[in-house]
């Protein structure tokens, strides 16, 4: 396993400050989790991989196969990956505690032989050649991608002919003004916040083929209160990693990110491919 040791990137320390609570709080996974409903009881953590393994399904990840996880967080996705699949997982993550967290994992797992973790910008893989990848995902980081058509255009670069990428992310729900978008998009620090056929756009512009996608956002962004008691079922981890101070900030702070419900937000899951030709 090898974790690059380039200088540390400014965008990153946004993920530097945030992603150790993540680390802790959702057991390596940086994104949402996905409930069947109200009365659905799975923990959070689990919940959250329910997420992950909907895209390792959708883009049919299979033994041998090259993943790219494009802006990995902590790395819990990528390890879920490996184990569940037999595949090779590269994660790309701008912060340089996400890479060491994924890297530290995958070596506790025995798995730094098929899980590798780069302390880079997944719009900049250079070191990686045309169609290196057979499948890429991106859970919940395009949205943060400072120039969202160049990012997406490298990611098409690096994967092969015919590969997959699956993207998760929020989305605009229909109906809801421009100005609200804007406001939303501000209050919730989603730069990207915009209706899903606008990000089919953005994929169709870089040349994939839109296969498949499906709203889910009732079920992941608009189980707000789940991930409010989340946090108070895991007070005393959280309490001795970083405080009772860090607890009910985290608290007040998920109750307002989750408080446009999901009649505003919506939550995307899009699955497109590189064309063979």
């Amino acid at each position: 396993m090898s974790t690059t040791t380039a200088q540390r990137l400014p965008e990153g320390e946004r993920w530097d400050q945030s992603s150790p609570v993540s680390d802790v709080f959702n057991e390596g996974q940086a994104h949402l989790s996905y409930w069947y409903g109200p009365e659905d009881r799975t923990p959070m953590a689990e919940a959250s991989r329910r997420l992950t393994r909907k895209v390792v399904e959708v883009l049919g990840v299979r033994a041998g196969q090259r993943v790219l996880d494009a802006g990995c967080g902590p790395g819990g996705p990528a390890l879920l990956v490996a184990e569940e699949t037999g595949a090779d997982v590269t994660g790309v993550t701008v912060s340089g505690f996400e890479a060491g967290s994924g890297a530290e994992k995958a070596a506790a797992r025995g798995l730094s032989d098929r899980v590798r973790f780069e302390h880079g910008d997944y719009a900049e893989l250079g070191h990686h050649a045309d169609g290196s990848f057979d499948a890429v995902m991106a859970m919940e980081s395009l949205q943060y991608a400072p120039d969202l058509p160049r990012a997406v255009a490298e990611l098409f670069r690096v994967l092969r002919p015919g590969g997959a990428l699956t993207m998760t992310d929020y989305t605009l729900a229909p109906g809801v003004a421009r100005e609200e978008r804007d406001v939303l998009a501000e209050k919730l620090a989603l730069p990207h916040l915009q209706p899903v056929e606008t990000w089919l756009d953005v994929l169709r512009q870089a040349g994939f083929r839109v296969e498949e996608y499906t709203q889910c956002g009732p079920r992941v962004f608009g189980m707000g209160p789940k991930y409010v008691e989340a946090a108070e079922e895991g007070r005393e981890t959280l309490r001795a990693a970083f405080g009772d101070e860090a607890v009910a900030g985290l608290k007040e702070a998920m109750a307002d990110f989750f408080s446009p419900g999901s009649e505003r937000i919506a939550y995307s899951i899009v699955t497109v491919r590189r064309p063979l030709g």
